[in-house]
């Protein structure tokens, strides 16, 4: 039987290649950034290491902001934290 491929991803923040259900998807889509749990949202998307210590590194030097090219609000990281506790 043939095996199933697994999607890879990489996090934007440590550069490391890891299967896309190990990640957590952020979403820019029409200028409204979300976390996008399903992983199918419309929009230009990035994926974060599921770590809070990852998730606090992209906080402190704003790589979501550089990626999206716009300010991130606080409340996006905490939505991630919350999904990763």
């Amino acid at each position: 039987m043939k095996e199933k491929k697994v999607p890879m991803r990489m996090c934007v923040v440590t550069h490391e290649k890891f299967p896309k259900r190990e990640l957590i998807r952020v979403v820019s889509f029409n200028g409204e950034i979300s976390v996008d749990e399903t992983g199918k949202k419309n929009g230009k998307g990035c994926y974060l290491k599921k770590d809070i210590s990852v998730i606090e590194e992209a906080k402190k030097k704003k790589i979501l902001n550089r990626v999206f090219s716009c300010e991130i609000d606080e409340k996006i990281y905490d939505e991630i934290i919350k999904l990763i506790n």
